[in-house]
């Protein structure tokens, strides 16, 4: 097992790196109040047999769980996604049945999957050539990873190893976590990030504590390469490229940290902090919902929505948002302008661009009980404001649809929506390869809707009472309190035998009057010829 130990200092926090106390074979600091990286690396042969058996019939797999609970941006992890689990695979032969029950053993039973090929969605990519882009993709809601936890609990680590509990239980508050197959090397990698340190926390004997920071003791067997990190972002010169300098340190091989200076191009970057404040958006519906609720994406400044300043100097970028809809919610792909098909009235009423791809379940008809797949997802380019504009609110909105849903007790169905995200897509410098970036994230959904030299300056959602990114609406139903389905049934079908019944008698009806008709034409050509 390889393990990558990365802190990133909160600002104002100087670190001396004469408080790691490093050992033979292990390595402890406390007190530190930092973002944290856990990358894990395993061999197949160090995971349980339903996952081998997944992983040895796929290309590649990626997962990615990110929290409802906002959080802050830590370069370089600043790529964002749509909360919620996100699946990203391409089998190695169709009709791979193993994949929905290993989700529901890891993540929640209740996941609306059943099998790849009719839960799955094909995401219309750019090129299916470069390796990040995987060729199936699923999405679902999902609050915690508290299966996900219990599962590891359960699984890896031995009864009395209080510790391997601890270390998977934090995954409950991390801000998001990746897992990630590869194919090439036979390794599994999972990736957990926090952007602060947890509030509340159960340690390993099983007592809560209020933390502020963060305490590390790790161990490392001979066979195991533990690596840690303590960074911090420094400018660089090159704007696509982020610089990284601190000290690095590995256990069983250095006897102090050592200091450590690189830099790298980078996919994913955030604006400048002025720039940020002045972009950060919220995301509402319109009231009331109804059967064709509208979401509304809200900047508070037309005149400061503009490109990002620290993009390179020939970049040419426009604005993008994403959004992962679950099967309750969908968009009418006709109702948007295209590229090919612009809508300058469209345009104007919503600040829609076009739509540059929908991929998923496109039946506009089918209620989401009768639905397969798992939703759609939907990216567009807003359009942005014109040099005339006045200082104001500039406001995107999305004309959506709901499916019918199955009736129930009571007569309203509250669902949740994730919140979209939005971002520059920007073009690099020609030449420009991002393949060095050792905190990399592809497989995102969305980057494998633009070509391989475009980077990602993301907005940040504005802070609320809750900073929770899910938005909930009360769907009305049938309510089966006073109407049961076998009712339903009965008069559905009594009503459709009448009105089948009303047709045919008025068909009979004219068929009578024709014949009869046809009857008395001929029998008053018959009397003229007897004349």
């Amino acid at each position: 097992m390889r393990r990558r130990s990365t802190f990133i200092p909160s600002p104002g926090v100087d670190f001396n790196p004469s408080e790691i106390n490093i050992e033979r074979h292990s390595l402890t600091f406390t007190g530190l109040k930092a973002a944290r990286e856990e990358r894990l690396t395993f061999g197949l042969d160090k995971l349980p047999p339903e996952i081998i058996e997944l992983l040895q019939a796929s290309h590649q797999l990626h997962v990615r769980w990110v929290s409802e609970q906002a959080y802050e941006k830590t370069a370089p992890f600043v790529s964002a996604l749509n909360p919620g689990l996100h699946v990203h695979c391409t089998p190695l032969k169709q009709g791979n049945q193993q994949l929905c029950p290993l989700l529901h053993a890891l993540f929640s039973p209740s996941l609306p999957c059943t099998t790849m090929g009719a839960s799955f969605s094909r995401p219309h990519l750019i090129s299916e050539r470069f390796a990040h882009a995987a060729s199936l993709q699923y999405y679902s809601l999902l609050p915690s990873l508290g299966n996900l936890v219990a599962y590891i609990q359960r699984n890896t680590c031995p009864p009395s190893d209080t510790i391997c509990a601890h270390n998977a239980a934090i995954l409950n508050i991390a801000s998001y976590v990746d897992i990630d197959y590869d194919s090439i090397s036979h390794t599994l990698t999972l990736t957990a990030f926090w952007s602060k340190p947890p509030a509340v926390l159960m340690d390993p004997i099983g007592e809560w504590t209020t933390y502020d920071h963060w305490n590390l003791a790790l161990t490392a067997s001979p066979k195991d390469k533990n690596e840690v990190g303590i960074l911090r972002t420094t400018a660089a010169s090159d704007p696509q490229e982020l610089q990284i300098e601190g000290f690095l340190a590995v256990i069983g091989e250095d006897k102090e940290p050592k200091p450590t200076m690189f830099f790298f191009p980078s996919r994913h970057h955030v604006l400048e902090p002025s720039q940020a404040q002045q972009q950060m958006y919220t995301v509402s519906f319109e009231q009331p919902t109804g059967l064709h609720p509208k979401m509304r994406i809200s900047l508070p400044s037309a005149l400061q929505l503009k490109e990002p300043t620290n993009k390179p100097q020939d970049s040419t970028c426009a604005l993008h948002t994403y959004l992962t809809l679950p099967s309750v919610l969908f968009a009418d792909e006709y109702a948007f302008p295209t590229l090919e098909h612009p809508d300058p009235l469209f345009t104007e009423a919503h600040n829609i661009l076009s739509l540059r791809s929908l991929s998923g379940e496109r039946d506009l008809e089918a209620p989401d009980y009768a639905t397969s797949k798992w939703g759609s997802a939907i990216l567009l380019e807003l359009a942005t404001p014109t040099n005339s504009v006045h200082e104001s609110t500039w406001n995107i909105t999305l004309p959506l649809h709901l499916r019918y849903l199955a009736p129930n007790v009571g007569g309203v169905e509250t669902v949740k929506i994730p919140h979209p995200i939005l971002f520059w897509a920007c073009t690099a410098d020609e030449g420009t390869k991002f393949t060095v970036n050792p905190f990399d994230r592809v497989n995102l959904g969305y980057d494998g809707l633009f070509g391989p030299r475009t980077m990602f300056y993301h907005l940040d959602p504005a802070p609320s009472s809750t900073d929770r990114l899910v938005e909930s609406i009360d769907v009305p139903v049938l309510d089966t309190t006073y109407l049961g389905h076998t009712l339903v049934e009965l008069l559905t079908m009594a009503f459709v035998v009448m009105g089948f019944l009303w047709v045919a008698s008025r068909v009979l009806r004219e068929v009578r009057w024709e014949m009869s008709w046809w009857a008395k034409h001929d029998q008053k050509d018959k009397q003229k010829k007897a004349q």
